[in-house]
């Protein structure tokens, strides 16, 4: 058993050299839509520009203290969070307007995570809500 907090992808990493390439953040509002299609010919537009998708940033409210209205938030989070997992971002930070009952939206973002997590990115919240109870 090994002490060390080596990795499995250390020799992968070690053997990466540096691209000319400007990391950018995109926002979900900007995209003109999640379809794979226009997906693809943005993320060839920015390949193009010398850019790399880094981020993408949503803004989400849960201002209605609905079952039905949270799931159809979180369903174009977890939209945005396949568009970002396209398009080869790192990180899908959610910006949180305002909350009506985060007891009701919390498992809602902590299932967003997991899929998220699956999908090989990190989620991070932006707002007055942690997924830690």
């Amino acid at each position: 058993m090994s002490t060390s907090s080596g990795t499995e992808f250390e020799p992968t990493i070690e053997g990466c050299q540096p691209a000319d390439v400007t990391p950018v953040t995109l926002e979900a509002e900007s995209l003109e839509s999640t379809a794979a299609e226009q997906l693809r010919d943005l993320k060839r537009e920015l390949t193009e520009q010398g850019l790399l998708p880094a981020g993408l940033t949503i803004d989400a409210c849960f201002d209605e203290d609905c079952s039905l209205a949270t799931q159809d938030e979180i369903d174009r989070v977890r939209g945005y969070v396949r568009a970002g997992s396209f398009l080869g971002v790192g990180t899908v930070t959610v910006q949180i307007d305002d909350i009506a009952d985060p007891e009701k939206v919390r498992p809602a973002l902590a299932a967003c995570a997991e899929r998220a997590e699956r999908e090989g990115l990190a989620l991070e919240l932006d707002g007055s809500i942690t997924l830690d109870s």
